[in-house]
This record gives structure tokens, sequence and C-alpha cells, in this order.
């Protein structure tokens, strides 16, 4: 049995039985385990520099808590218990005020509320870790409330058939082939994003950086976004597997349903340039954007079929309340056809952008054309 099955935190959290079905299920998306377990690994590894284990803990307990996921905050905070506390509470309060601004809404993480951080003593290394840290705890929650609600799906009163109000999007409203969709300041153009803080020098990487960044990203060695994380390889290296493993798995959920989805929660945490990204590749896969403009105008209403609308309000859902996410909010992605590990996928694509879009917001701006 690897490390990854008998010392798994988001199994223990939801909790999960071995051999049981749901851990069975989720085993078929192997990748995306070993991932999100690495991740935990290599962001609160003891010998890791900086931001020290108290902090870390503090602030991931903050999130887990804020964002309703009972069993992760006591995960952590029984480990922040355990450290002894920091002879400078300056770092740890501020690392803490961060987190805890970013887990009730990452819109609010300007870059005035990034650069209080080097201000109380954190280095350029340290903001990446807790920033790495906020994203990763913001996707443990949002998993275990989906695995948790897909445990009771079972038992859950089937939704009802709903009739056919498919919603019809005149041609005359939407942009014209190879057009950018345009609503409410967001966008389906490509655009560059600005980070806020300096950036790795490539010429001064180490030979693990460099692995890293070429691994992760074709233009990883020029982008701001990749060059940031970049000064903690390890933890990017882990984030970027389980972002893969989640965005471009075989089966399950299509490709445009996963961009779907991912588009919506950017669209609902307000993050401009993760929903240009993944509207425009909706776009490409699923050959229409007439969804996207519904999305881009008022998420609420959109879907133009009652499988997109239980995908987006499911979307919306997790997103918005993981605390209160039950097997009732999957019921009507149930009845609109989606399979197990379709719900498993979505669940994931939802909260994988729980934690890129913590990055993209918080660690930079886009820039547009």
């Amino acid at each position: 049995m690897s490390k990854t099955d008998t010392h798994d935190l988001i199994d223990a959290c939801v909790p999960l039985a071995t051999g049981g079905p749901l851990h069975a299920l989720r085993r078929r998306r192997d990748k995306v385990v070993a991932a999100s377990q690495g991740s935990v690994d290599a962001i609160f590894d003891p010998d890791l520099p900086g931001l020290g284990l108290a902090e870390r803990f503090a602030a991931a307990e903050a999130v887990a808590r804020l964002g309703g996921g009972e069993a992760l905050a006591a995960h952590y905070r029984e480990r922040r218990d355990a450290c002894a506390p920091p002879a400078d509470r300056t770092r740890l309060d501020a690392a803490v005020a961060y987190a805890c601004t970013l887990a009730r809404r990452p819109l609010d993480g300007t870059r005035a509320a990034l650069l209080a951080l080097p201000a109380a003593g954190l280095s350029t290394p340290d903001v990446v870790t807790l920033a790495q840290l906020i994203g990763l705890v913001a996707y443990q929650v949002r998993v275990v409330a989906g695995l948790r609600a897909m445990a009771g799906l079972d038992a859950a009163p089937a939704a009802a058939s709903a009739a056919d109000d498919t919603v019809f999007v005149h041609p005359a409203n939407l942009p014209a082939p190879g057009e950018p969709v345009r609503a409410n300041g967001f966008t389906s153009e490509p655009l560059g994003w600005k980070a806020w803080l300096p950036v790795l020098d490539v010429a001064q990487a180490s030979e693990h950086q460099l692995a890293v960044l070429k691994a992760s990203h074709p233009t990883a060695t020029t982008s701001d976004y990749y060059l940031t994380l970049g000064w903690q390889p390890r933890i990017l290296e882990e984030r970027s597997a389980a972002f893969n493993a989640i965005m471009y798995a075989p089966g399950g959920l299509s490709r445009a349903e996963r961009e779907l989805a991912s588009t919506v929660v950017s669209r609902v945490n307000g993050c401009v340039y993760c929903a240009a990204v993944h509207a425009l590749r909706f776009e490409q896969l699923a050959r229409r954007n007439d969804v996207i403009v519904q999305v881009f105008e008022d998420p609420e209403r959109a879907g133009t079929q009652a499988r997109e609308r239980a995908i987006v309000r499911a979307s919306i859902a997790l997103t918005r309340g993981p605390g209160t996410f039950d097997a009732s909010a999957l019921r009507e992605v149930r009845a609109a056809g989606l399979d197990a590990l379709e719900i498993l996928d979505l669940v994931h694509a939802i909260a994988i952008f729980a934690w890129a879009n913590r990055l993209m917001l918080n660690l930079g701006e886009p820039v547009f054309p």
C-alpha cells in the first residue's frame, strides 16, 4: 500500500473507509490523490526554510475554519498547538490576517494586502509558500465537502424532473466567430499577467527550479506567474501535477465541461485572468460561446440546457459555500445524467480553481491588450 493510501489527509477528513466504494472511486483519479497529498507534504515539510510550522499551521487552520471545513480545521489546529509559538508574533499575525482575507473573499486580496506581508518580515519565498498554502487548503475544503456530498447522494431524494426549459441565446446576441466575449469586466480574449512580487531570475535559478519551470509550462521561464511560483519549486511541482491530473485526465467529465466549471468558479470569485483563459478553452473545445456569454452576464441563470445548468449551479454552490454543501447540492447533476466519476471530476475542477484563483488574484494582476 502506498504512502498516499495510508496517510491521506483528504481521506481522513471525509472520512473514507479504505476499500469502500468512494475510496475506490477516488483511486480512479490516483494522480490527483497523489499530488493532493504531495502538496500537503511539500507545504508542511518541517525542513522547508522560511515560514515557520506554527505560522503555516495557524494560517491553514484559519482557511479551513472559515471555509466550514471542521475536520480539516481540527487537524491543522492540533498541529498548530503542538508547535512552539513564534517569539515574534508580527509575522504570524500578518500571515493569519492575510489567510483570513483570502478565505473569505479572494477578490479582497489586493496588492496592498499582499505587500503588507514583506513589510511584516516575510521574504518573497515565504509569501509564495503562504499563497500556495491558502490555495491548497481552499481546495482541500471543497474536495472534502464534495466527497461528503457524494457519500450521501444515494440517500438523498432524487431531483424532480424539470420541464425542458432550454435557454435559447439568439445569434444576434453573440459575438461573431473569433470575436471575444466581453461583459461585466470579463473577457475571453488572451490576457497577460503581471506579478506584484519580485520574480525569480532565471539566470540565478537552481537546477531544480529550472527543471520544474520547464516541466510546468512551455513559456514558464518567461512568465511572471511561473517565475513567482518558482521560488518554491517543490510546491509548484506538486501543484502543477494536481492541476494537470484534474483538467486533462481521460474519461469522466468532458474537457469542455471541466473548462465550463472552471470559468464559472473564476467568474464567481472575480478572477478575470482565469475566466479569460478557460472561457476561451471552452469555446475552442465546444465550438460555441453561448453559455460563456451567459456566465459572464449572470452566472446564476447560465446554462443552455439542463446538464449545463446543473454543472453551473453546483460550481457556484461549492465555490460560495463549501461548509453547507451537501448531497442536495448534487441531486441536480445526478438527475442531469452525470455518473459518479463525472461528479468527482466536477468536484475536482471546482476545487482546483479555488486554488488557482487565489494565486492569480492575489499575487499579481491581469494585463489587457
